[in-house]
């Protein structure tokens, strides 16, 4: 791997290049570095800015949904004039304007069982920023699979919580065993969320995130974090892999085929 930066970047990332956890090297992982963010809005919006601002070279946007003007309370990346665009584009857009080392490859779709194994390949970590159980257990069950980290992310209303997940630890089941049925769990439309929330959560995304690329610090690997806005904590709660976990556990899959993430996301058998 070629540790070359040019002039351009040696400015642009000097604060990066003069730390001694980073440095050239480091740097160089980040701009060789792929990530798929799985969500544009609330979450995704501060991953994709800081992970563009860092100098990630590939950054996938999966999306299948266009900015509304409601969005703007707390989607940073998107703006009026973007209402009613896909925000893959307007996402696309934003990083082209941050930064013009990051190429944004733009996935107008839903992430789904038929397509999550080809769109994970092309990466070499996942941030999942959805807003919904089917997708994060597709994209937890595909990249255990797979053998890729997983940053996990979610918010409600003055909460959120976030993890990461690594081959070699436990994944999202081991602290899911299923999803809540359809209509247990409000989503924001419905509750509402605080607009700074995802900025906070998003954030402690990228960093996890930067820091997997960089193979440097300590991982939320089998901690949670939750946050909690209205009294300003913080609290980490471990936990284990489960040795019975239907994917990552002893007899875990091979292949999703024949998963049904409708309901509950229940692996047969478990």
């Amino acid at each position: 791997m070629s540790l070359s930066l040019d002039a351009d970047q040696l400015d642009r990332y000097s604060r990066h290049v003069i730390m001694d956890e980073v440095g050239p090297e480091g740097q160089k992982r980040l701009l060789d570095g792929r990530a798929l963010v799985v969500g544009a809005g609330g979450l995704g919006a501060p991953v994709i800015q800081y992970l563009a601002a860092a100098g990630v070279g590939t950054i996938g946007v999966v999306d299948d949904d266009v900015v509304e003007r409601s969005n703007l309370q707390r989607q940073v990346i998107h703006a009026d004039a973007d209402v009613g665009v896909p925000k893959v584009e307007s996402a696309a857009r934003y990083v082209e304007r941050l930064n013009p080392d990051v190429d944004v490859n733009a996935h107008e779709t839903r992430l789904d069982e038929g397509n999550a194994r080809e769109l994970l390949g092309e990466y070499d970590i996942v941030v999942d920023c959805a807003d919904n159980f089917r997708t994060r257990y597709v994209v937890n069950d595909v990249a255990r699979i797979e053998g890729m980290p997983v940053v996990h992310g979610a918010i409600y209303k003055f909460e959120g919580q976030a993890t990461t997940l690594v081959p070699e630890g436990p994944c999202y089941r081991c602290l899911f065993p299923e999803a809540p049925e359809p209509g247990t769990v409000p989503d924001c439309a419905t509750t509402g969320v605080l607009g700074v929330l995802p900025g906070t959560v998003g954030c402690i995304q990228a960093t996890e995130a930067i820091k997997l690329l960089l193979d440097a610090g300590d991982i939320l690997e089998g901690r949670v974090l939750f946050y909690d806005a209205m009294d300003m904590t913080f609290e980490t709660v471990p936990y284990r892999r489960n040795p019975d976990c239907p994917v990552c556990g002893a007899d875990g899959i091979e292949t999703i085929a024949g998963i049904d993430y409708s309901g509950g996301c229940r692996v047969d058998g478990d």
